[in-house]
């Protein structure tokens, strides 16, 4: 056998197991397996890479890993937890992991660990909420100035078979997220009484984005298919965005569904939110909105960013669509919230035809959770009703419009002609198929150097 020379030494431990593993493996057992193997190829060792990390050993569900520093074994873990929540959303049967964080001395063995550090790390792990890390204060002490997450104290705690009692932190939820990812949800109020939810996240100089088809702030944030283009608006901004009425978490039994009140929506949002002159983002059809917006107060909007969007919908005497939308607008009021997602994969395999299967799976319960089915069969009418050609020639402020060439939603041509139609503006054309281009995409990469340049 080979002879292995035992010394010590000081390293952070990470340890993590999946929460309620016995039930699930009691209800699907093949099921579970698979994708317990599908999330630590897919996300929980590239991650532990990343930071730097070795897996020491797999126990069944849980393993332990040895990280160089504590603070990246603790931003693997808020990494691999953040991660985890956003594949679990929407999901009947989530699969929520425990992560313990200690740093302390280690009894080195060839490749394995043993020892108090070790030992710390699992008990700390065994006390964690599902989707939650428990940290030790002696990686807490050096974690606190150098990650901005939300640490809540759970004072000194006495862990099964370890001696002396230790203090544990708690990192849960929105916590989880660095500052810059993080969220601050608020309300306000329309002219009309709608009471209007709004989100602010980042930081930096302001960056307003109009509501599109269709918005939840808290669902959005967390969500693969939109996530990426959220986080990365807010990297350099303070970007400001809100649920219109009618979905998300702004009112949904309201009574006026149109474009003059879509855009008294931006009105209250943005006087409510302080900010005076800002770049403003349209996507899909809050172009439309965003262009009305700009054509009234052309005093506050210092850029005009428009993406995926028309200048009119499809309820025009001589549109071939006409009769097709207002079937489905129909269609809506029976099957738009049934259990079944059939009838709103329609809509999402126009959406991001070209997306993986976790994304067209939340971009369908994105759909479900956002508005009822008489909302969104009135919420249609009013989209296929826009109209804003003749607003065009009027925008002033400095504009982008980009479009990717193969959508399926709103036709490549609608893009160029409102480019066409507003001075001052430059028009881009992305590659791919998604009407919402997707993380990884080329489209995702070029939007924001595009948007950056701009904006410069």
């Amino acid at each position: 056998m080979p002879e292995f020379h035992n010394h010590r030494r000081l390293a952070a431990i990470l340890a993590a197991d999946l929460a309620g593993y016995s039930r699930l493996m009691s209800e699907d057992e093949a099921g579970t397996l698979a994708a317990l193997k599908a999330h630590r190829s897919g996300l929980i060792d590239p991650v532990i890479g990343r930071h730097r990390g070795r897996i020491v050993k797999v126990m069944g569900d849980g393993l332990l890993a040895e990280f160089a520093s504590v603070v990246g074994a603790v931003q693997c873990g808020a990494e691999i937890q953040r991660d985890m929540a956003a594949r679990n959303a929407g999901k009947k049967c989530p699969m929520n992991f425990r992560i313990g964080v200690h740093v302390g001395d280690v009894i080195v063995e060839g490749d394995d660990l043993y020892g108090d550090g070790v030992n710390i790390a699992a008990r700390l792990e065994g006390i964690a909420d599902p989707g939650g890390i428990c940290i030790s204060r002696q990686a807490y002490d050096q974690v606190k100035k150098q990650l901005s997450l939300d640490y809540r104290s759970l004072g000194v705690q006495q862990l099964k078979n370890i001696p002396e009692p230790v203090e544990v932190f708690s990192i849960r939820g929105d916590g989880l997220a660095a500052t810059d990812d993080r969220q601050e949800i608020r309300y306000c109020r329309a002219p009309d009484g709608v009471r209007l939810a709004y989100a602010i996240s980042g930081h930096g100089p302001p960056l307003v984005k109009t509501a599109n088809w269709l918005n939840h702030l808290q669902y959005d944030w967390e969500s693969p298919a939109w996530r990426h283009i959220l986080r990365g608006l807010s990297r350099d901004h303070t970007l400001i965005r809100y649920d219109a009425r009618g979905n998300g978490l702004s009112d949904w039994d309201v009574p006026h569904l149109s474009l003059d009140a879509w855009v008294s929506d931006i009105e209250a949002v943005v006087d409510a939110a302080g900010v005076d002159r800002f770049p403003l983002l349209g996507i899909s059809q809050g172009c439309a909105i965003s262009v009305a917006y700009a054509v009234r107060h052309p005093e506050r909007v210092s850029h005009l960013i428009l993406y995926g969007g028309f200048a009119h919908g499809a309820n025009r005497p001589n549109s071939p669509l006409r009769e097709k939308w207002k079937a489905v607008a129909t269609l809506m009021r029976s099957e738009w919230g049934t259990d079944s997602p059939a009838f709103r994969q329609m809509f999402t395999l126009k959406f991001i035809p070209d997306a993986t299967k976790e994304q067209v799976d939340a971009f369908n319960e994105l759909q479900r959770r956002s508005t009822s089915g008489e909302c969104a069969s009135r919420y249609m009418e009013a989209v296929i009703d826009l109209d804003v050609i003749d607003l065009l020639s009027r925008v002033t402020a400095p504009t982008l419009v980009m479009h990717t060439r193969g959508d399926l939603v709103i036709p490549f041509s609608a893009g160029r002609r409102m480019a066409a139609d507003i001075q001052n503006s430059r028009f881009v054309a992305l590659q791919g198929n998604n009407h919402l281009f997707q993380e990884g995409e080329p489209a995702c990469e070029r939007f924001f150097e595009e948007l950056k340049f701009f904006l410069k």
